[in-house]
């Protein structure tokens, strides 16, 4: 791939955003190759968490113009017709945000540097944030008249208060790093993109650790009970769990605890 990098430490995969020349907008080829890259590690049972980054100086400066253009070149003279093609566009490019967020591995952005429109969708569909104290945070789109369209208004209510994304959301005023812990959108602030990193792929590996059928459940409830009432949820897990507490994980964690050893668990 040429626009994304992929590595994969141990049970870990790092995803990071390489169109660092261009800020690491998202362009057609980033957007595919993005996908690509979730895909394969929702896919492959050896990768058991995500970290996501961005190369270069900048997490990802939202959508790139060109991809704009792009849209903007498809249309016609007529407006029915031209809003059934910018819906089914519209449409079409959501599902990047959609790959991030159905991830079944726990998935944890670290953010330097400006994080502007689509980078602060991207970071909606993650399960952690962790940022430097010189990153931004900046809901864009109104300041190029337009309502967020990729997940930002939807996904963001359920991270920080609704009136502070109402806030942000209206006024396009960008959110440095020390603000952005506070309001709760990111969990931890870093001096330096080195430690935040090394932090990040840490906590990324204390995640491996655990047994993968006890963190992708957790999360997969997680996920359900954001869109669905308490009694749903609660059902839901127990269901879940009538299947999942069949599993040998559950006797290795025991036998683990009682002899005060590390559990080791099967991909």
């Amino acid at each position: 791939m040429k626009t994304v990098a992929v590595e994969q430490k141990g049970k870990v995969a790092h995803i990071m955003l390489n169109r660092a020349a261009k800020a690491n907008a998202i362009d057609r080829e980033l957007w595919q190759e993005l996908q690509n890259a979730f895909e394969w590690a929702s896919s492959e049972v050896s990768v058991r968490a995500v970290v996501l980054s961005g190369n270069g100086k900048h997490f990802c400066s939202g959508i790139d113009l060109g991809m704009l253009m792009e849209i903007a070149g498809k249309l016609g003279k007529e407006v029915g017709r031209n809003a059934f093609k910018l819906k089914s566009v519209v449409r079409e490019t959501q599902r990047l945000m959609d790959v991030v967020d159905a991830c079944p591995k726990p998935v944890l952005a670290a953010i330097d540097g400006c994080c502007y429109g689509g980078g602060i969708d991207l970071i909606a569909c993650c399960d952690m944030r962790y940022s430097t104290e010189t990153a931004g945070f900046c809901i864009k789109e109104v300041d190029m008249g337009l309502a967020a369209d990729w997940g930002t208004l939807q996904r963001l209510p359920h991270i920080i208060a609704d009136g502070v994304m109402r806030e942000l959301a209206y006024t396009g005023r960008v959110v440095p790093g020390g603000e952005a812990q506070k309001i709760g959108l990111v969990n931890e602030v870093f001096e330096s993109s080195d430690e935040m990193l090394s932090r990040v792929m840490g906590l990324a590996e204390q995640i491996a650790e655990k047994s993968p059928i006890a963190v992708q459940g957790t999360k997969e409830m997680i996920r359900y009970s954001r869109d669905h009432s308490v009694e749903d949820g609660l059902n839901y897990v127990a269901t879940w769990n009538a299947a999942m507490l069949q599993s040998t994980d559950l006797k290795v964690a025991v036998m683990a605890g009682m002899n005060k050893t590390q559990a080791v668990f099967e991909d």
